[in-house]
């Protein structure tokens, strides 16, 4: 896939799709990953950003209604955050400095200043962050003005399924804290691997299936 696919969702929510730099044989995701942007209480955000091609119409659309805020959900999802800081002038929010220096080498670590995210913090435009019940292995966003959900990887799509990513934690802290999700008026989530795209109903039918990968 050479070309960025854009879909617009709702009223300010749209997304690109396009190849991550970092994918390699044998990883257990797609080339082509999900990357959101959101515009809530005037303020856009954009999420898990991955920069596409340099005549894409992401940029056209970023360069009219710029983002304030570039926001990374989870440590391995740094992707090209200096990039967009450094051509918007944007505020950068995500995962505390030891946790990216976990998952991150040391060469990829970011120039910007990430403002630490946690679950229960309140960003520009009145988006939430959310618990993952993985020890904030990531952070979920609650979308209010879209009713939308965003994950990075607790949730995947296989075989035109929505599962939940497996984790030594998933029946003592995952699956409780997805399921206290439910609380939230939502009527879809985002997934940045696989179809992006989710109702509220494929959400709650994942809870009950199996997670991902199965157990041999």
């Amino acid at each position: 896939m050479t070309d960025v696919e854009v879909r617009d969702l709702a009223p300010g929510l749209w997304i690109w799709r396009c190849e991550n730099w970092q994918w390699r044989p044998g990883v257990d995701w797609e080339p082509v990953v999900t990357c959101t942007c959101v515009e809530s209480g005037g303020v856009t955000l954009v999420l898990d950003p991955l920069a596409p091609p340099a005549a894409s119409e992401v940029w056209r659309r970023l360069d009219t209604r710029p983002p304030a805020v570039a926001v990374v959900l989870k440590p391995d999802h740094l992707r090209d955050l200096d990039a967009f800081v450094r051509r918007y002038g944007c505020r950068a929010m995500g995962p505390e400095p030891e946790a990216l220096a976990r998952a991150v080498p040391e060469d990829h670590l970011p120039e910007a200043e990430i403002q630490p995210l946690h679950p229960g913090d309140r960003l520009p435009g009145g988006i939430l962050a959310r618990d993952d019940g993985r020890d904030a292995h990531e952070t979920p966003l609650w979308l209010p003005e879209q009713r939308v959900l965003v994950f990075a990887d607790a949730l995947t799509e296989r075989g035109g399924e929505l599962r939940v990513w497996t984790t030594p934690l998933l029946e003592e802290r995952a699956l409780p804290a997805l399921r206290a999700l439910l609380d939230l008026p939502f009527e879809r989530v985002i997934i940045s691997h696989g179809e992006p795209v989710h109702t509220r109903a494929e959400f709650e039918r994942a809870l009950e299936r199996a997670p991902w990968p199965p157990v041999a």
